[in-house]
């Protein structure tokens, strides 16, 4: 579930390193570059951008689309073009036995083998339409933490690198423990690290 939803899951991130003091200029330069490109056309098989919250499609940015007063709102969109591996099993060995009847041998050397299975792969993966999967994000730059709608630890990491490459700034996943070091006031923050795990049963 995503932002704008009924109802939303979410993990919380703390953004490491200051942002440029220019930072919309600076956010504004970095989204483009790492915009969502399409590969509806072409035969990649997995393209990731950014993309506006409120359309899938829009990777333009009219007007700064993902500024939201002291917050940049934005989507995480990934694209991938997947061969179901049943259908592509199915057509090498189709493929193979046709080569062996054209050549009348009874077996195929490894080589030749892996040349039909990626030849195959290929074919059936320009028949493959990409699969789209959107995850929102809002930045909070009053307090330097992201809200990320999923909890997919795959797309948690898929974040984690694409947040790194566009703003060159890393996040930390917020768990109970830091969290609490963050509110708590410095004398209650220390015996944290006294704490010890509990098990509970």
């Amino acid at each position: 579930m995503g932002l704008l939803t009924n109802s939303a899951s979410f993990v919380r991130y703390n953004v490491e390193g200051e942002p440029p003091a220019d930072f919309w200029n600076f956010a504004a330069e970095r989204i483009r570059a790492n915009a969502f490109r399409d590969i509806d056309d072409n035969y990649e098989e997995r393209s990731v951008g950014w993309v506006s919250t409120m359309n899938m499609f829009d990777s333009e940015f009219a007007y700064a689309s993902y500024t939201v007063g002291d917050y940049l709102v934005i989507s995480l969109r990934i694209d991938e073009r997947k061969v179901p591996s049943a259908a592509l099993k199915k057509m090498t060995m189709k493929e193979e036995d046709k080569v062996k009847r054209e050549r009348q041998v009874p077996k195929l050397g490894r080589d030749l083998r892996l040349e039909i299975k990626e030849n195959m792969r290929l074919l059936l993966l320009k028949k493959q339409v990409p699969i789209p999967a959107v995850y929102d994000l809002v930045w909070s730059l009053a307090d330097n933490t992201v809200l990320f709608f999923a909890t997919s630890q795959k797309a948690q990491a898929e974040l984690e690198d694409f947040f790194k490459q566009t703003f060159d700034l890393y996040l930390q996943q917020q768990i109970p423990y830091l969290i609490a070091g963050r509110l708590l006031p410095a004398a209650a923050a220390d015996r944290l690290a006294d704490l010890t795990p509990a098990i509970l049963i």
